[in-house]
């Protein structure tokens, strides 16, 4: 039986094949050369006690349409005046209707680092990312190779940007530490199957060790959630549902950035 992730990945290969075909890594590259330097996501983050990630997000596999957002940079510009410290900009097509032109219209916009979501599979992607402005990217254990994480990653931080390397299970998060990443999201979503269970992120949490960036991803919906998080270990939260079928954006973003640093300090005192 095929897993979702395989074949969102399926159609995500097939899409950058198109797209390789039109625009070459001699024009990505050429487009990098003419940007500024990526902001330092990850060093953000990890000055930061605790932060809300907030995502553009228009559809997902498991809920279909969310949110028509007509206007990404403009929701994007509302989470940064919530407070959010990175904007996610999905990018994938097919699930998610997300695209590159997307987080081009983000990045012209705010002032914090912007996060290239999608699923990462070639080097044209990240050489792409770079090139639509994203100042870091996300890198899924679980569809990947050892050396392909590997290859990846490095290419990223020569590219200057931060990595955000999600994991599932414990045995991801161990293939995961061996790169020495800034920052390790746990996603309480299977990928494989859609499934959400946040005890994902309450078993994974704690093991990530203090001096990496613990995001904490999917299925969060309340400001408890974003609490009993934080008290775990979770350094920032990624968030996008929530956010986009919610009312008032900037306001939860706020609201959630503050319970969560008031639950990290808890954390802390309590010697994690």
């Amino acid at each position: 039986m095929t897993s979702v992730l395989t074949s969102i990945i399926s159609g995500v290969r097939e899409d950058l094949a198109a797209r390789m075909k039109n625009v070459s890594i001699e024009m990505l590259q050429a487009q990098i050369a003419k940007l500024p330097a990526a902001l330092p996501a990850a060093q953000i983050l990890s000055n930061r006690s605790f932060s809300v990630i907030a995502e553009v997000k228009r559809a997902s596999p498991s809920k279909g349409h969310l949110s028509q957002i007509s206007d990404p940079a403009q929701l994007a510009l509302d989470y940064q005046a919530g407070g959010a410290q990175v904007i996610s900009v999905l990018t994938e097509e097919r699930r998610f209707n997300g695209t590159l032109a997307d987080l081009d219209a983000v990045r012209s916009k705010v002032a914090v680092p912007v996060l290239r979501k999608d699923f990462m599979v070639d080097d044209y992607q990240v050489w792409e990312a770079r090139a639509h402005g994203a100042d870091l990217i996300l890198l899924i254990v679980a569809a990947l190779s050892d050396s392909e994480l590997d290859r990846l990653n490095s290419l990223a931080l020569e590219l200057g940007m931060s990595v955000l390397i999600e994991v599932h299970d414990a045995q991801e998060l161990a293939r995961a530490l061996v790169l020495n990443p800034a920052l390790v999201g746990v996603n309480a979503r299977n990928l494989k199957t859609l499934e959400v269970d946040l005890a994902t992120c309450f078993e994974l949490l704690p093991l990530i060790p203090e001096h990496i960036v613990a995001v904490a991803e999917s299925g969060i919906s309340s400001t408890q959630e974003v609490q009993d998080l934080a008290n775990c270990g979770a350094q920032a939260v990624l968030v996008g549902e929530a956010l986009v079928t919610g009312g008032t954006p900037s306001e939860t973003v706020r609201e959630w950035t503050k319970a969560g640093e008031l639950a990290r300090a808890n954390y802390l005192l309590n010697g994690s």
